[in-house]
């Protein structure tokens, strides 16, 4: 598709169709954790609008956050059951539910700040969250400005995301990633003068391609899809437990240096 944005070719629209419905079959998944991370930029390209004045960069990024998720698309697809009931419903009323908030506003205020952020990915504070340094007093003060300079969402927003997320910095790391060099170079230590079979490379890809889109891991991740399609029984079952502790410690370490080295548990 790529190419046929830079060379003219007719096939260009069955491809976009055939993306269109990889991008619907994988939000019939939502279940899953990794689908549920990148549900937002699916419905858009399963939309016709995101196709509008499309951009290499924009199918790149497709390409990119889609390419993993492809084996998750189930194999037997449903039957579509289509209805025409006449709707009795003749008149409307409105019944408030106090304290109740709307689900996809931090959703749209995610999507927002990620476009803000990828153009200024050249700031100090955001290249250090991308590169896996440790973030300062400074660093997350500078954060703050930028987002409340964005004309992104208000005080509140960033509030409820820095909650969201346990910090500032880790809500931004969500959004921006690790950079992939980065991600490999918190493992180098680790794999330094070891020969590992192909599951065990597998899973530390795995988890390197994890954290390049979605910038911190919690451990537990290591238990679930698609973790466990390498390792069903868990880390345990392809390292000895002081290497699967040491994999735990990793991720732990990546996410602490999202946050301020004196808040660190």
């Amino acid at each position: 598709m790529q190419l046929g944005l830079l060379v003219p070719d007719r096939r260009f629209n069955r491809h976009r169709t055939e993306v269109q419905e990889i991008a619907s079959a994988l939000l019939e998944q939502t279940t899953i954790p990794m689908i549920q991370q990148r549900a937002h930029l699916l419905e858009e390209i399963a939309g016709d609008e995101w196709w509008q004045d499309v951009t290499l960069p924009m199918l790149e990024l497709a390409r990119r956050r889609m390419r993993d998720l492809v084996r998750l698309v189930p194999k037997v697809r449903r039957t579509l059951v289509f209805t025409n009931f006449a709707d009795e419903i003749d008149q409307e009323v409105e019944l408030p539910f106090s304290g109740v908030t709307v689900g996809t506003d931090l959703e749209r205020f995610r999507a927002k700040l990620r476009v803000y952020l990828r153009i200024h990915e050249d700031h100090v504070a955001v290249q250090k969250l991308r590169r896996n340094r440790q973030l300062s007093g400074t660093d997350l003060a500078e954060l703050e400005r930028m987002l409340g300079e964005s004309g992104v969402g208000d005080k509140q927003d960033i509030d409820q995301a820095r909650r969201s997320s346990e910090g500032l910095g880790l809500f931004i790391r969500s959004l921006v990633g690790l950079e992939r060099e980065a991600a490999r170079e918190a493992f180098s230590e680790f794999l330094v003068d070891r020969a590992l079979n192909a599951a065990q490379l597998d899973f530390i890809n795995l988890i390197v391609n994890d954290l390049t889109v979605n910038g911190v891991m919690e451990p537990g991740r290591l238990y679930e899809s698609p973790f466990n399609g390498v390792a069903p029984r868990g880390p345990e079952a392809l390292f000895s437990n002081p290497d699967a502790d040491r994999l735990v410690s990793i991720l732990r370490s990546i996410k602490n240096n999202a946050v301020l080295a004196s808040e660190v548990a």
